[in-house]
């Protein structure tokens, strides 16, 4: 019979009062480990999938603002910071990252009219300011400080688009974590918003006229139910003349016959072609369309095919320098000439190399490549005709990013970070190929004290996986250290070294971080993406297993020293391996995941990742996502990790629902005396624009967690 018990919210009153809770939360391993969650009621909702009757008991957790729903957040929070709030390490831990986080952080510099803008933070701001300087060397003024909109500190900065002449900023806010963002116009000069205010933006940046006197951005209608909830569909390409309203606007493009479609414009440095980038959810194909402004003429659909992915890098006049993987699964660069169009006439310049190209510039009169080998960055050099220069010499094994700018500039900055060093800001010399310090941190640890390293393992299927390592020098591997594995896995978006603060307060408790490059992500290009979407997602989990599984027979941990995170793709990630193989984790942390796999697509923008998962409305798609979906294969009875489920209540991308419904069936199944738990933040959303108090809460909270149920 299981230790745990079962009440009402209502009586939640009468547990607190009884002491049931508050003496078991921090000692729950020697007073019977009698946790009390909260009574989630089971509804009698059934499905029919193709023939298939699925239950969805906790469908009443869809209705976020319901009173019933928030009685429960309100409940099953109470549990868990009393659990969090008894952790003996807790305050310590929060001490340390404070004080490590309180460091000087700068953002990648932009320029525009001899003026360089860039974001700044003193250490412990809730959010970072921006600061524009006349001069490279000379003293930065506040241009703007996204602190002082609100008392909480979530109102966050969430684009910004500076004109030519450096005169003029388009800006995007952000409120509480929403992806929603209202964009405004400041004078630079006077520090001044102009009348300009643009609402229901969402995934656009914007686009200056070459002349600064208007911009094109895209975004949806303004929604007529919940603004959180509500599946967005329908985007719309507009044209705002600098001064006018919002309702004056002009409709540049949209597909009323394509809800799915959406637009991001972008304007060739010289001024003279809009490029319309039309894509469809989260593939990575697009179309790719062009105005010319000159001659005021109409949209030209100059790739139509939704073949690969075209991104256009700069121009010669009507030759277009474009990125692609079209017959170059990890990248090429071409040259189109729009006034012959036909693919006989394109020519390869940089073509396709061993290693995956995610991305291309030009500065300088030179293309700047920015490759992956192995899930580290390498940078390479190249003239306008394609022939190799240099390759720009980082200073580790690590991830770089920046190198933008114009044509005719003449330095370009970039970013260089790895997982024991923090984000530095690097000058880049374009013509003699120098890179000099332009903006280093000082962080109170000691790099010096950590190893990194990368070892490739084998999965269920025999594909050979890269893995990063870090950890003290010096560690013995007994079996017996703490270890942190994570990983993503989708979107074919990589993920590379960096720098996180809560890592070095891990590593500085002795932990092991370990951060495994799986399928579905974009680490050797289109086909190590491939093999982990659609029919094949399953890969990506039997890679998270075969890396743990990894970490246990080589002697750095065991199964009970062993814990898993992920955040949003990685929160599924997390859920379907513990709901797989609950046997192989400690501790599992899911955060902001989709988690039920059968309505992710029914809110706000979850459509979109019908390209990376399929749909359950595909008879051949739902039986693979059914069959992983971790709230549908919870099974009661079974001993699961101990669980700190995170969400928030203002996730607008992956509606928190998902994290209820699945706390609410983990606590309903789960047999064991260790916790389940679900941590729900306030005023904050999926991640983006978080405040640093709250970043540095959750952080405090996930790093207890671990520390309490690995026994660090």
């Amino acid at each position: 019979m299981s230790v745990f018990k079962r009440i009402s919210v209502r009586s939640l009153v009468w547990v607190a009062a009884a002491g049931l809770l508050a003496g078991c939360a921090a000692e729950h391993r020697h007073c019977g480990g009698r946790f009390v969650y909260p009574e989630a009621r089971k509804s009698d909702v059934v499905d029919d999938y193709h023939g298939t009757q699925v239950a969805d008991p906790y469908r009443w957790m869809e209705h976020l603002d319901s009173p019933e729903v928030k009685a429960w957040i309100e409940a099953e929070n109470w549990i868990t910071f009393t659990y969090l709030e008894q952790i003996p390490q807790r305050a310590q831990i929060k001490a340390r990252l404070t004080r490590l986080w309180d460091y000087e952080k700068f953002g990648l510099p932009t320029k525009r009219g001899g003026r360089y803008f860039f974001s700044h933070n003193t250490g412990l701001q809730n959010q970072n300011v921006l600061l524009v300087a006349d001069a490279l060397d000379a003293e930065p003024r506040l241009l703007l400080n996204p602190n002082e909109l609100s008392p909480d500190g979530t109102i966050a900065l969430r684009g910004t688009a500076i004109t030519d002449d450096g005169k003029l900023m388009a800006y995007g806010l952000a409120e509480a974590g929403s992806d929603w963002v209202e964009y405004r116009v400041r004078d630079v000069d006077t520090g001044q918003d102009l009348s300009d205010h643009l609402k229901w933006i969402k995934f656009s940046g914007v686009a200056w006229k070459k002349d600064g006197s208007g911009f094109y951005y895209s975004r949806f209608d303004e929604p007529t139910g919940a603004a959180l909830q509500d599946v967005n569909y329908y985007n719309k390409l507009f044209y705002h003349r600098l001064g006018s309203t919002q309702a004056e606007d002009q409709l540049v493009y949209h597909r009323p016959d394509e809800k799915e479609w959406g637009f991001a414009p972008q304007v060739t440095d010289d001024g003279r072609y809009l490029i319309i980038y039309v894509t469809q959810g989260t593939e990575r194909k697009n179309r790719l369309y062009y105005v010319d402004l000159e001659s005021g003429g109409e949209i030209v659909r100059l790739l139509d095919d939704f073949d690969a992915q075209y991104s256009l890098i700069d121009n010669d006049g009507p030759v277009f320098w474009l990125f692609t993987d079209l017959n170059a699964p990890r990248g090429r660069v071409i040259a189109v000439d729009i006034r012959q169009p036909a693919r006989d006439n394109w020519k390869e310049l940089i073509p396709e190399a061993a290693e995956t190209l995610r991305g291309v510039t030009c500065v300088g009169n030179m293309f700047i490549c920015n490759y992956l080998k192995d899930a580290r960055t390498q940078i390479r050099v190249f003239d306008l005709s394609g022939r190799f220069v240099r390759e720009v010499e980082l200073p580790g094994l690590g991830s770089a990013a920046g190198f933008d700018g114009k044509r005719s500039d003449t330095e370009t900055f970039y970013l260089f970070t790895s997982f024991a060093c923090p984000t530095t800001i690097f000058r880049y010399d374009v013509a003699s190929g120098t890179s000099t310090v332009y903006k280093r941190p000082r962080v109170d640890f000691d790099p010096d004290q950590y190893v990194t390293e990368q070892v490739f393992y084998t999965s269920k299927d025999g594909t050979r996986v890269p893995m990063f390592i870090t950890h003290k020098k010096g560690l013995r591997r007994n079996g017996d250290n703490p270890t942190h594995l994570t990983a993503y896995g989708g979107f074919n978006i990589p993920i590379t070294p960096f720098f996180s603060v809560q890592n070095i307060v891990w590593l500085e408790l002795g932990g092991v971080f370990a951060l495994a490059n799986i399928r579905g992500g974009g680490e050797y290009g289109k086909e190590w993406h491939e093999a982990g979407r659609l029919k094949n997602k399953q890969n990506c989990f039997d890679d998270f297993i075969a890396a743990a599984e990894w970490l246990i027979a080589n002697h750095y941990t065991r199964r009970e020293k062993l814990a898993i995170s992920g955040g949003s793709n990685g929160g599924l990630l997390v859920g379907a391996c513990m709901t797989q193989r609950p046997d192989l984790f400690a501790a599992a942390v899911p955060s902001v995941g989709v988690l039920d796999m059968l309505r992710f697509h029914k809110f706000t923008i979850g459509w979109a990742w019908t390209a990376d998962y399929g749909s359950p409305d595909d008879p051949e798609l739902f039986p693979v996502l059914y069959a992983y979906s971790p709230y549908h294969n919870v099974k009661p009875g079974t001993r699961y990790p101990s669980t700190l489920i995170i969400t928030a209540d203002h996730d607008d991308r992956v509606v928190p629902s998902h994290s209820f419904k699945f706390a609410a069936a983990l606590q309903a199944a789960h047999a064991g005396e260790n916790p389940v738990l679900i941590r729900v933040e306030t005023r904050a959303g999926h991640g983006g624009g978080k405040p640093t108090e709250k970043i540095v809460e959750e952080a405090t909270d996930e790093l207890a967690f671990l520390v309490r149920e690995l026994g660090v």
